[in-house]
């Protein structure tokens, strides 16, 4: 069976709550594919009042971070628990922005993971390399150690039920998109080492987005490629060009 495409935006640290709202209202037509799942990844504020505006439409919700503790003295942060009440279906995990100004590292991505696993949650798994480590020539290295550290203590059956978003670091926010043949590339590999840890099974049933820069134009190419089943996709999703990329055929 294939793959049901998945394409996520990912809104970070943009949109009020009133906003939001208005941009799910205006989205909500323009998204519309029953053969792919669509998701927007919000602000935290943004969560309740964009799950009330999505009600009734394709759109599921998902969160742009969580914590891994049940609950606790943890200030600022948000649980699985409150998620899963408010209707969160989706988390990003490890996105590269995270990494780069909040410390978190592969091991807090794999807490992460698994709490999210717990509570029914889809994480949305990122990993991606810097110009320096691909002109370097250790993509492929570093993608795996993320990817082997992200699923420790993780079951082929749940292993099968996430995602993982491939975003070349170099390409995010920058305008530059990695070639069609340097994502498949990687993103073929991501299986292959999902193979590795588990089996073909449940390599050929996760989900692997590519995410950096992705456009109305450059959708079609990607999101055909044997091993990409979709995109997370920054700032395009908060436009109307989003619609385009969902009905990229």
């Amino acid at each position: 069976m294939a793959r049901k495409k998945i394409i996520a935006g990912n809104w970070k640290m943009n949109m009020t709550p009133s906003q939001a709202v208005a941009l799910v209202n205006e989205l909500k037509p323009l998204v519309e594919n029953k053969e792919v799942d669509v998701v927007f990844c919000v602000p935290a504020i943004d969560l309740i009042p964009v799950i009330e505006a999505a009600k009734g439409s394709n759109i599921q919700i998902g969160a742009e971070n969580m914590y891994f503790e049940e609950k606790g003295a943890y200030t600022g942060e948000i649980s699985a628990e409150m998620l899963v009440d408010a209707g969160v279906k989706y988390v990003i995990i490890g996105h590269s922005e995270r990494r780069e100004y909040f410390a978190e590292t592969d091991e807090t991505v794999n807490k992460k993971v698994l709490q999210a696993l717990k509570h029914k949650i889809t994480p949305i798994i990122c990993c991606g390399e810097s110009l320096t480590q691909r002109e370097q020539g250790i993509t492929i290295d570093w993608i795996r150690q993320q990817i082997k550290i992200a699923f420790l203590q993780v079951t082929a059956e749940q292993a099968a039920t996430t995602v993982i978003a491939y975003e070349p670091i170099w390409a995010i926010g920058t305008g530059k998109v990695a070639t069609t043949e340097q994502a498949q590339e990687v993103c073929k590999a991501i299986r292959e080492c999902i193979g590795e840890i588990y089996d073909a099974q449940t390599a050929a049933a996760i989900r692997i987005q590519y995410g950096g820069s992705v456009s109305a134009a450059s959708a079609p190419e990607l999101f055909a490629q044997e091993d990409i089943d979709g995109g997370l996709v920054g700032g395009a999703s908060l436009k109307p060009d989003f619609g385009k990329i969902v009905n990229y055929k």
